[in-house]
């Protein structure tokens, strides 16, 4: 059982890695390499790939979190027992951390290169299009509830078994194309920190928002998808027993 632990906590250090390599990556290596880059729409691709391919690749070994406040919405949600929570949130956190460690380095590789943002995420000034905070913690907080609803969704019983990975990676590239503009994008506060971290300062001083607004946007898609559940289990309920009641009269 320990070691079942350690494999999938591993699993979602490889993951979260491989995010924020991937989509980081895109962004500071490719979005404006000289003058042909691949730009906003490439960068969304890029992220929304990097869940598709790893919830394929170990999504059977961990559930393919990859994201902190996907773990608190499915724990929310009641899919995770909270046990799960903060190891699942440390080996996040530590493969974004080493994921932009190791960019920093291949980036830096290129003679005159300058960080500069490093794909941190942020608001006011530091927004990619000088968007307000309270226009970023909206944007940050709907976009993480609508991507968990998709996960959830998509991962519920009924859904169509084996094809989640598709919608949820499709579901992360809207919510770039949508919100690069207005914080760059995080709906995960791993993603988020492993760039500021290295870039320190202002990247550090409002990554703050990019913990709360995903986290608080995540928590309630869990309660509200719980809710739609249980209604819906409600709702064949009663089907089951109209079909016995009318049984009874025929019988």
């Amino acid at each position: 059982m320990q070691n079942d632990f350690v494999r999938r906590v591993t699993a979602e250090f490889f993951g979260t890695f491989w995010l924020v390599f991937g989509g980081c990556g895109a962004a500071v290596l490719a979005a404006t390499f000289p003058h042909t880059g691949i730009g906003f729409v490439g960068v969304a691709f890029a992220f929304g790939l990097t869940v598709l391919t790893m919830a394929y690749a170990v999504g059977h070994i961990s559930g393919g979190h990859f994201n902190p406040a996907v773990t608190v919405g499915l724990w929310s949600a009641g899919r995770v027992g909270p046990e799960t929570v903060v190891p699942y949130i440390i080996a996040q956190v530590l493969g974004a951390i080493a994921a932009a460690a190791v960019l920093h380095v291949i980036a830096s590789g290129q003679p005159g290169w300058v960080a500069g943002g490093f794909a941190s995420n942020g608001y006011g000034d530091l927004s990619p299009g000088k968007y307000s905070l309270g226009a970023a913690a909206l944007t940050e907080f709907l976009a993480t509830f609508f991507f968990l609803f998709i996960i959830i969704g998509s991962t519920s019983k009924g859904a169509a078994a084996g094809f989640a990975g598709i919608p949820i990676g499709l579901g992360l590239t809207l919510i770039h194309l949508i919100t690069i503009p207005v914080t760059n994008t995080s709906v995960n506060p791993a993603r988020s920190t492993g760039p500021a971290l290295l870039v320190g300062g202002w990247a550090v001083s409002q990554l703050w928002l990019f913990w709360v607004a995903p986290l608080l946007g995540a928590t309630l898609a869990g309660v509200v998808y719980r809710w739609l559940g249980a209604q819906k289990t409600q709702l064949a309920s009663g089907v089951l027993d109209q079909k016995h009641d009318l049984a009874d009269v025929t019988a």
